[in-house]
Order: structure tokens, then C-alpha cells, then sequence
């Protein structure tokens, strides 16, 4: 049986997501694991994540996974959310800590100045519940999803990509943001995919079945 690993480091929703997983993908083995002979064994690698950076990046290079989550993103199907996303970057502004350094660019904390809606209302950070996501570029991970699709999101800090080319989805809460990116076999979302009802099994559906 084909195996989906979803990285387990001490961190994130890990049961919500396999049981995701596990609804749209039931051939699939789903293993959540810390184990990096497991990740360099499986076909997927699904990296989820919630809380601070800090702490998830100290616990990821404790556990001895930041090469191994590294080696399979260059190799094989792989699916970043939330935390998983920012650690692809070099460098966040919380905690004022590196990243994989996978992708070029960094991690922002939402501007305080910039947290108004249209009319002129406070917007409370952190950025928490549904929001519309639009697709910069057609992707095999929005098959079936429409443009501006609502997604759940709970989250103080956002990307930014380097390279604009990279960017594959973008939210607005007070400012535009970078809600997802793709590069080969590497595509990673801000938003919780496994927290967004039927919008969110459609995209976990799509990435396993992408070939890329």
C-alpha cells in the first residue's frame, strides 16, 4: 500500500489532518511520524503545524527532521499547511528565527497600522476564521475549487515570497497576503485545509492524487 507520512514534531493538528487524509485517501497508509527513515520511504509527505515558530523549529531540528523534510521536498509530492508553509522560508520575524531557507523570503507579523477593514474597523490579529482565498495561477491542487473559495485560517504572521512567481494563492485581512505557494512538487497553503469542510477534503483529495 502506498504511504502518506504526516511529519510529527511534537507539533499541530496532527490527528485531525490524517484523519483527513484518510477520508479522501483510503489506499493510501497514513503514518504519522518523527521518524526520518519513514519519510524518505513514503510516496507523500503532508508537513501540518500550529503555534509559534520558534517552538516548531526548535522542535523540528531537535527531533533530527529538518534535513529529511528538506530531501523529500525535493523529491516527491509534498503539502506544507500553516506552519508548514512559513518554516519553507528562510527567516520569520517571530522570534527572529531561520527557516528551511527552501523558499527565498520571509515571515511577517500583520502590520498593526494596516489592520482596518474597509470601513475603517479594527481587525483583530491573529487572523482567525474563514476567508476568501484567490488562485494566482492554475494549479492541479485547485482542481474543482473555485476561485475565491472560503477557507478556515488562524494565524499572526504571513509570508513573503521573493519570487512572485512562486505565489499560487492570495488572501486580503487589512493587506493582501500570500495564502499559498507552489514550485515543483512543493505546494503549501496558510490556511487549514483539514479545519475547512468540504473546500478543504477537495484540495487533500487533489494532493493525492497529484503526479507532479
Amino acid at each position: 500500500m502506498k504511504t502518506v507520512a504526516i511529519v510529527d514534531y511534537g507539533m499541530g493538528n496532527l490527528r485531525s489532518v490524517a484523519k483527513a487524509v484518510e477520508h479522501v485517501a483510503p489506499d493510501h497508509q497514513v503514518v504519522v511520524t518523527a521518524e526520518p527513515r519513514i519519510l524518505a520511504d513514503a510516496e507523500r509527505i503532508i508537513v501540518p503545524g500550529q503555534g509559534a515558530m520558534p517552538d516548531c523549529m526548535r522542535e523540528f531540528n531537535a527531533r533530527g527532521l529538518a534535513d529529511a523534510v528538506v530531501r523529500a521536498a525535493g523529491a516527491k509530492p509534498f503539502l506544507g499547511i500553516c506552519i508548514g508553509l512559513q518554516m519553507l522560508f528562510e527567516h520569520s520575524e517571530e522570534g527572529d528565527v531561520a527557516g528551511l531557507g527552501l523558499f527565498p523570503g520571509n515571515v511577517r507579523r500583520f502590520p498593526e497600522a494596516a489592520m482596518l477593514d474597509q470601513s475603517g474597523a479594527r481587525l483583530k490579529v491573529p487572523h482567525m476564521g474563514w476567508n476568501e482565498v484567490w488562485q494566482a495561477a492554475p494549479h492541479p491542487l485547485w482542481e474543482g475549487v473555485a476561485d475565491g473559495t472560503r477557507y478556515y485560517f488562524v494565524h499572526s504572521y504571513y509570508v513573503e515570497p521573493a519570487q512572485p512567481d512562486v505565489i499560487a494563492g492570495t488572501t486580503n485581512y487589512g493587506i493582501a497576503f500570500t495564502s499559498a505557494v507552489a514550485r515543483a512538487n512543493i505546494f503549501a497553503v496558510q490556511f487549514h485545509p483539514e479545519k475547512s469542510a468540504a473546500a478543504g477534503l477537495r484540495l487533500l483529495e487533489n494532493f493525492m492524487r497529484w503526479n507532479p
